[in-house]
């Protein structure tokens, strides 16, 4: 009954999250008493600082008080070596965003070295003082840079895995044990045990050694998007397609991945979006796509794009009506990997008519010479090829529906995958930047109606919309369903096919720790460090890490999210949002007011910033999601573990600790940082070999990474730390 009350909650939260997306725009309620959500708590807030009771988000009920309050001396000042990832995302203004002062929504101006305003608050609310001592670094190279000075910091940005790993050294305070003194953060561990099992470094004590980030809990990260005013052109309407000049498709390389015989049953949402019904794919009827196009070889635009109308009648018996363009970017969407790749096929053999120029670009990234952007590829394959661990919490992990710890990087399934990503380089159908880290074309083929589709952030990459197409022409650059793929959840010997998702907000992968150097015997530090974590989950907290002050905000004004009312922010912050960060608003909280740095980021905020297209097509995986359509991983431990999320950091030991470190080759060939190299990407380019000249195949790929780089070996260590992980969830519950 415990069970089905939370399913209960999860859907009613999904289904109202739903509602509003699929709207207009939020509702906006004015509260009686005047006062928005934006200060409500305020007073909670400051009894809090007094008593150590406050109120905490996703309880709803009040924390118990702790056996003793967090004291310190008023005025305490915490050395902050922490920020995001750059000069611009610290708590303190850089030169180059304040330049000779910089004047804010709330009236005030700002001097480079001044706190940004939600930093001044938070020293307001907590009577405490910050020195600024980051660097301005990832969090990665944050911690590096201090790891042989952190007497000299009281707090230090970090991946989750250093600091858990120095923390088991000695170097970073063990906040588990203070968790009795802290009620919020206690309370939002109680009421979601999958997070404090993805930050727990020690399952002996239960030790935290770092306050957890989180960029959105429990919803979608990434999802594909697409110019559907594109695919409606080609696709939709009655008759044949007919131009007036078109290309030509290259000689077929890829092959079909679905089927090419039989029925395929799938769900999907119904074209009203309001519920769940089932769709045929009728291969005996209309034959695979893929095939068909690669019997024929090469052809021209006009021909490729009516043996796809054809295809889309016959495979789904005229579900889509002359509207097929729905398959893929309507509420009722159904397509797969091969339907895509012939749309592909059509996108890039018909310029002409679609931007007037002689080349179409069709995958791409959002910088194709960025590494950190470029992995994004191969994330994609797997949502498209049915492969677990190209899009883990941690490093390319899963849990197998046999309940063991397993890694992308030894499966066969992952290159079978890429390699198919590499037949559609060697077709054309992903972009030319992709494929030379081009710096000239990189970003900018979608403002320059260069490029179809890529696959990434909602909110940042629809504010395109406002800025660099015409809407006016029609134009129109949205996310659209996942891709149905066939998922071996363990349900099936043969796999399910259906919408999944991998891309699952959770724990990020960075966060903030306390040096146990720098805090040292002064009470009055490790206290308000400690007051500061708690802070930031009351709901106060929550607003200010996410919003800024009250300030930016509306008074008075509220809208439901998910089932609970937020702040409408204010028309100045929105009007600024757009000056100062072209309607970014990831950009705009994070160099201007200093929100959204760590903790935990509500996505109440960056929704109001989304364009309405963006907000239609989250709007339809919202429905998806709510439905049940869209499946992903759940942040417990499922009863079905191939549904779970896998932990942001496993507990390994110390010893484990220094012995993964020295694997160096299997963390520096598969990085996913900004200036990085990753084997996976280069295999997308150029095939099996970019792995190793010995290695032309799938098996062989797998072996050789399990054989040659460490892997064998580290899988050992995860496993058996997932296994304690499991011990421990048990014990605890």
């Amino acid at each position: 009954m415990k069970k089905m009350k939370k399913v209960l909650a999860l859907a009613l939260a999904a289904a109202m999250s739903t509602m509003m997306l699929a709207g207009c725009g939020p509702s906006i309620q004015v509260q009686q008493n005047g006062s928005s959500s934006g200060s409500a708590g305020q007073d909670t807030q400051q009894a809090a600082s007094d008593t150590g009771a406050a109120t905490t988000e996703g309880t709803g009920d009040a924390a118990a008080a702790p056996a003793a309050a967090l004291t310190y001396a008023p005025g305490t000042v915490l050395r902050m070596a922490t920020g995001y990832n750059s000069e611009k995302t610290g708590l303190f203004f850089d030169a180059e965003t304040a330049g000779s002062g910089i004047t804010l929504a709330d009236g005030k101006t700002y001097n480079a070295g001044d706190l940004k305003p939600t930093w001044v608050e938070v020293e307001n609310q907590l009577g405490v003082k910050f020195e600024n001592k980051y660097q301005g670094n990832s969090a990665s190279k944050e911690f590096e840079y201090w790891k042989e000075r952190l007497a000299d910091v009281d707090m230090v940005s970090g991946t989750a895995a250093l600091l858990t790993e120095n923390g088991l050294a000695g170097d970073m305070v063990n906040i588990g044990q203070y968790l009795d003194q802290m009620p919020n953060f206690k309370a939002y561990l109680d009421a979601n045990p999958i997070v404090r099992l993805s930050i727990t470094g020690d399952t002996s004590t239960g030790a935290i050694y770092f306050s957890p980030y989180f960029d959105g809990v429990n919803d979608i990260e990434r999802m594909p998007l697409m110019r559907i005013d594109w695919v409606q052109k080609l696709l939709d309407g009655e008759g044949e397609f007919t131009a007036d000049a078109s290309g030509t498709t290259s000689a077929p390389v890829y092959q079909p991945y679905m089927p090419t015989e039989g029925k395929v049953e799938v769900d999907v949402v119904s074209a009203d979006g309001t519920k769940a019904e089932k769709v045929t794919k009728d291969y005996d009827t209309a034959g695979n796509i893929v095939a068909k196009m690669n019997e024929a070889g090469e052809m021209d635009g006009v021909t490729a794009v009516n043996m796809l109308r054809t295809y889309i009648d016959e495979a789904y018996g005229g579900y889509y009506g002359t509207q097929r363009s729905d398959l893929f970017v309507g509420q009722n969407a159904a397509w797969d990997a091969d339907e895509l790749v012939a749309l592909l096929r059509c996108v890039v053999s018909n310029p002409q008519t679609l931007n007037g120029t002689d080349s179409i670009q069709g995958l791409f990234t959002r910088e194709d010479n960025n590494n950190q952007r470029r992995v994004d590829m191969f994330r994609f394959a797997g949502s498209l090829f049915g492969v677990r661990g190209l899009e883990s919490r941690q490093d390319y992990l899963y849990v197998g529906n046999d309940g063991a710890m397993h890694d992308a990087r030894q499966e066969a399934d992952t290159y079978e995958a890429l390699n198919r990503v590499h037949n559609m380089v060697e077709e054309g159908l992903i972009s030319k930047a992709f494929v030379d880290k081009s710096e000239e074309n990189s970003g900018t083929y979608l403002e320059n109606d260069l490029g179809f589709m890529h696959y990434d952030y909602n909110q940042t990459q629809t504010i395109l919309n406002e800025t660099k197409l015409d809407k006016d022409a029609g134009e129109k650059y949205m996310a659209v369903m996942v891709p149905v793929a066939r998922w071996y959840d363990g349900t099936s010997e043969d796999g399910v096919y259906m919408h999944f998702t991998e891309s699952w907000r959770s724990v990020k992968t960075d966060g903030w720790g306390i040096s146990v150097k720098g805090v040292g015997n002064d009470q009055d530090k490790l206290n308000a460090a400690l007051a500061l974590i708690d802070f930031a989950y009351t709901d106060k907290g929550m607003i200010l890490l996410s919003y800024g002050p009250d300030a930016f905000i509306k008074q008075g004004e509220t809208f439901d999210f998910n089932g609970k009312q937020m702040p409408v922010i204010a028309d100045a912050t929105k009007a600024e949002l757009w000056e100062k960060a072209d309607g970014n608003y990831t950009n705009y909280a994070r160099y201007y007011l200093g929100s959204t740095l760590s903790f935990v980021k509500n996505q109440a905020f960056e929704y109001q910033c989304t364009t309405d297209i963006g907000q239609e097509g989250a709007g339809h995986i919202s429905k998806a999601i709510a439905l049940g359509v869209i499946k992903h991983p759940a942040l417990e431990v499922a009863e079905n573990q191939w549904y779970t999320s896998v932990p942001t950091v496993l507990p390994t030991s110390t010893v484990d600790n220094n012995t993964l470190s020295g694997y160096t080759e299997l963390t520096e060939k598969f990085s996913q940082q900004k200036d990085g190299d990753n084997v996976l990407v280069n295999m997308i380019v150029n095939g099996y070999g970019a792995l190793d000249s010995s290695v032309n195949d799938a098996e062989g790929a797998a072996a050789f990474v399990s054989g040659n780089w460490s892997g064998k070996q580290y899988l050992a260590i995860k496993e058996s730390a997932w296994q304690n992980d499991l011990s421990y969830y048990q014990s605890s519950k």
